[in-house]
């Protein structure tokens, strides 16, 4: 099986997302969304999310994965917009619970953040594999 990789660049935080999708069964997982923020006005819109799910509907696409590859400093993630437009499970490595410790108590979130990794629908472990339709992806932990 061979997976359709569809690239959309964001020239505001020069950063991709991906489409990844399974042409035998129309099944995909899209990786790393960009959700935009503008700094001077402190407003979030949905405008790279909508290419996004633009593109899913124009291809009959189902999602089946949320995929964030890492905690992103350089973009806000609109996974959740995606989610709830789209469905899929939204899902990270499971370090993701070390990198929310470390940050949580460095700028002081205070207890009602959780650090537990439960933004999440799935935390992966390294080495663990899952479905994208027919593909089959493995988890790598890149420290």
């Amino acid at each position: 099986m061979q997976a359709h990789v569809e690239a959309f660049f964001d020239p505001a935080t020069f950063t991709y997302s991906y489409v990844v999708s399974d042409p035998a069964t129309q099944r995909c997982a899209i990786v790393d969304s960009v959700l935009d923020y503008d700094p001077a006005a402190g407003r979030t819109s949905h405008q790279n999310a909508d290419r996004l799910i633009a593109y899913v509907r124009e291809q009959d696409l189902k999602v089946d994965w949320l995929l964030e590859t890492h905690v992103h400093a350089d973009h806000l993630s609109a996974a959740l917009y995606l989610k709830r437009e789209l469905g899929g499970q939204l899902a990270i490595g499971e370090q993701i619970t070390v990198v929310q410790n470390t940050f949580g108590k460095l700028f002081n979130a205070g207890p009602e953040f959780a650090t537990d990794g439960r933004q999440f629908d799935r935390l992966f472990a390294d080495g663990e594999r899952f479905q994208v339709g027919n593909i089959e992806a493995r988890v790598i932990h890149t420290p």
